[in-house]
């Protein structure tokens, strides 16, 4: 199928190597080669994982999921654009954007395949600009999987239809980490970026010679994904210990490929996999999560089964970097503590303590902490006080 051509898509002046001449590790270490040119990573797992999400750009059809790739930071000036301008030359019909409408984000990726890059999103999604980002938020949540349709009307008042438009295809997002939606950080890989140290050195970027020096390495990697995509589509690759459920969904594609790759690539792409999904703290989820890890921790410190309200929340707010003692202008109190636990089934019970009927929360029972650290936190690892 042709498409129409897009900004910044790198057109192969001549024919990629033929699948013979492929050797899918030598690929990827090339990709991974020139990656590493442009940027300052914060340690060896960055590389291996751009590349392969890279690589999945062009097989994603063969994918039911395509991870959202979450370039964050805590500070502007961290290299997240740079990473950016880099992959338009390496990925699957780029689409670099800072500004597009949902609209037209809907028509382009229904029109045909493409990688969405997209810069600056924190200005989007972050709630004091007063922008109105739901249909975004809800076309990339629902973009993450191939079967993806969003219902729109279209048509003037007398000839309205229904379209359903496919959403599916791999988007990169690069902002502040503060403001990217829980629900998009779920269905993602995030890489950290910090800025450079004085003592490292990057290449510049220089945009000609960087896509001349592209071109071929991308024609290459697609050409390769091509000689193995007809095997992707059943694959079930092992997963290192304790990546399950969604974060086995999300790194599925990129260990798939890491496997048909061979060489070194397999062993690298889980290491890299095992230290993301450990690296997702869950300090840094929704409210609530983070309730229920700094509970835990709390319960496990004291070596506590059950602990008086008012002790939960002397503790809580005598966190530093925690949000307890500053949540939306007040301190956090009885009432929204119960409010905010309530959600995930746990309540609040009156026992005995030094012989006195005493208000408090349970680890154990029914309604105890535990049930929730076990359903919503990933294990506790650390060693017992």
């Amino acid at each position: 199928m042709t498409h129409p051509a897009r900004p910044l898509r790198v057109v192969p002046a001549a024919r990629a190597p033929g699948p013979a001449a492929l050797d899918g590790a030598a690929v990827l270490d090339e990709i991974g080669a020139f990656v590493s040119r442009f940027n300052a990573f914060p340690d060896q797992h960055c590389v291996p994982t751009l590349t392969l999400w890279y690589a999945h750009t062009h097989a994603a059809e063969h994918f039911y999921v395509t991870p959202r790739l979450i370039l964050s930071s805590a500070e502007p000036g961290s290299g997240k654009t740079r990473v950016l301008e880099v992959a338009q030359y390496l990925v699957h019909a780029p689409e670099m954007t800072i500004s597009a409408s949902t609209a037209a984000l809907f028509r382009m990726v229904n029109a045909a395949p493409i990688t969405i890059l997209f810069d600056e999103v924190d200005a989007i999604f972050n709630p004091k600009n007063g922008g109105n980002y739901e249909d975004l938020r809800a076309m990339l949540n629902a973009g993450y999987k191939r079967s993806a349709t969003i219902a729109r009307c279209v048509g003037d008042a007398k000839a309205m239809k229904v379209q359903r438009f496919h959403v599916y295809a791999p988007v990169a997002l690069a902002g502040i980490a503060a403001h990217m939606p829980d629900t998009i950080t779920t269905r993602a890989i995030t890489v950290h970026m910090r800025r450079r140290a004085p003592d490292e050195r990057v290449e510049p970027f220089k945009t000609r010679r960087i896509e001349a020096e592209a071109e071929p390495l991308r024609d290459k990697l697609s050409a390769w994904v091509e000689t193995v995509a007809d095997g992707l589509d059943e694959a079930e690759p092992h997963m290192p210990e304790g990546v399950t459920d969604r974060s086995a969904e999300i790194w599925e594609p990129l260990i798939a490929l890491a496997d048909a790759a061979g060489g070194h690539w397999p062993d690298t792409a889980r290491a890299a996999c095992a230290h993301f999904v450990a690296s997702n703290d869950p300090h840094r989820g929704s409210l609530g999560i983070r309730l229920l890890a700094d509970l835990r921790d709390l319960y496990t410190h004291r070596g506590a089964t059950r602990l008086p309200t008012s002790a939960i929340l002397e503790a809580l707010r005598g966190m530093e970097e925690a949000p307890w003692n500053d949540l939306y202008g007040k301190p956090l109190d009885a009432r929204r503590l119960a409010k905010e636990l309530g959600r995930y089934g746990v309540e609040p019970t009156v026992y005995k303590a030094d012989g006195k009927p005493t208000r408090g929360y349970l680890a154990t029972g029914e309604h105890g902490l535990a049930d929730a650290w076990k359903r919503y936190l990933p294990a506790d690892t650390s060693p017992a006080p």
